[in-house]
């Protein structure tokens, strides 16, 4: 699983951190979001669905081994 945030789309604004039950574990604002210890990820992409930016996509293996995409805001 793995949290990719697009760096020219996001504009650091902390709502996904804010809509994320563990966001202060797991977001980190610097000017730009980045998702660290995504171990306490509960996978509900409500960070996902609340960026402003539709900046962050949410992806997660798939039990075939292939990734599969659970939130992409375009």
């Amino acid at each position: 699983m793995r949290v990719e945030v697009d760096k020219d789309k996001c504009t650091g604004c902390g709502e996904c951190r804010e809509a994320c039950p563990k966001g202060p574990v797991i977001w980190k604002i610097n000017g730009k979001a980045e998702a660290t210890n995504l171990r306490y990820c509960h996978v509900c992409t409500l960070c996902a669905s609340k960026c402003p930016q539709k900046a962050i996509k949410v992806i997660r293996d798939g039990d075939d081994g292939k990734d599969e995409k659970i939130k992409q805001e375009n």
